[in-house]
């Protein structure tokens, strides 16, 4: 069903500003908003998205918030969903990078901490609900565990979860076979494949012709643009894998020192929305006017337009039904990677004494049992973390 993109802006914009803990966690949020409560798009649907956009490289959480907004409003709404979810982080970091510090000292530290609680609830309401719909048997269930398995025993995240969800598909291919039909129209996108070739053509000519032309104009905005495009499009994973790549970009050419990287990326932890904002706060420091925007138009655009060059074939390819069978499997698959995500970073990293885990439970409580509006979570999460600190 075909919204506005006023609503998609609307309802986007609300994740933009509660949103917090990183991409595994923005799935949680989109989930609640979108699949439970505004009804959008089914679980399964849901999870097919979630399961394309976990192949491509790129921002997987924005380009499952792209291919949403385009779904409800069409190219304006997919414009409208990035706009909304990534403005509110892009403009905090860029004021960070102009003296802002707004999370400095114990009391900022309090809330981040209580935010990374927050996204050990959602994350894991998360798991919860997609593996009741998406693991129904022992097949789908066994998949889940062997894509834990796979992701905890590969030394490179990013990589674990690409196999992962290969494994996954290639056991629902065998074992996941179901004498159904394609329910068709849960997941629909008005893109022709014409303009599916003409975004993936765009992807590789940029790729390759943006270094020859920031060598032959020597043009500071073109450099930006550049270095960022190419760390968008290398990346599989999600924001904090691009981090090493744009260190290697930014630092050795002078635009930031090592102090000024790393302080950029704490605070990129202590605000909503997609991690990859980062790049507001790196071009707002770099070389090139308007740097900020440059910056991180040129980080996402690569992980769109690949994802606007396969959704053309995506849909129908699902109908085959060996397809759907792969599908099952790399959905069940999905469902082991937030698993092992829930473990670490996630928990890991927030959950350090029983009064995280105090707080990571109501937090969970309030979303799963008592359906509590995301904000009210976050405020609580937050001043949890506060309270903790104090202690």
């Amino acid at each position: 069903m075909q919204g506005s993109a006023g609503e998609v802006f609307r309802t986007f914009l609300k994740l933009g500003l509660t949103s917090f803990g990183g991409p595994i966690a923005h799935l949680g949020y989109y989930r609640q908003e979108i699949v439970l409560r505004r009804r959008w798009i089914d679980e399964k649907g849901y999870a097919d998205i979630v399961a394309l956009c976990q192949f491509l490289p790129g921002p997987a959480s924005s380009q499952v918030g792209f291919a949403l907004g385009l779904m409800r409003g069409g190219p304006v709404g997919a414009a409208a969903a990035w706009v909304a979810f990534t403005l509110p982080s892009a403009m905090l970091m860029v004021a960070f990078a102009l003296g802002a510090d707004a999370f400095a000292g114990p009391m900022g530290a309090g809330i981040t901490h209580g935010l990374k609680v927050v996204a050990v609830a959602i994350v894991a309401q998360a798991v919860w609900g997609m593996a009741v719909t998406l693991c129904p048997d022992r097949t789908r269930a066994s998949i889940a565990l062997g894509a834990v398995l796979i992701v905890v025993l590969t030394t490179s995240a990013s990589l674990g979860q690409v196999a992962a969800i290969a494994a996954g598909g290639l056991a629902g291919l065998w074992l996941c076979r179901i004498d159904d039909e394609a329910t068709g129209g849960h997941v629909g996108f008005a893109v022709s494949r014409a303009t599916g070739f003409v975004a993936l053509a765009l992807f590789f000519a940029l790729l390759a012709g943006l270094p020859l032309l920031a060598t032959l104009t020597d043009s500071q905005s073109i450099a930006v643009f550049d270095a960022f495009y190419r760390a968008g499009s290398l990346v599989f994973g999600g924001g904090h894998v691009v981090l090493p790549l744009l260190s290697a970009e930014v630092v050795p050419r002078g635009w930031l020192s090592p102090d000024q990287f790393l302080a950029g990326y704490g605070a990129a932890q202590a605000v909503p929305g997609p991690l990859f904002t980062f790049a507001a706060y790196l071009g707002a420091l770099g070389p090139a006017p308007a740097g900020a925007a440059i910056a991180l138009v040129a980080i996402f655009l690569p992980g769109f337009l690949l994802l606007v060059g396969v959704i053309p074939f995506w849909d129908a390819l699902r109908r085959r039904p060996g397809f759907r069978a792969l599908m099952r499997g790399a959905n069940a698959a999905v469902v082991g990677i937030l698993g092992a995500a829930l473990y670490d970073p996630v928990f890991t990293s927030a959950v350090v004494g029983p009064g995280e885990f105090a707080l990571a439970l109501t937090c969970f409580v309030m979303l799963a049992a008592w359906r509590a509006p995301s904000w009210i979570v976050v405020l609580t999460g937050a001043t949890g973390g506060l309270m903790i600190g104090a202690l």
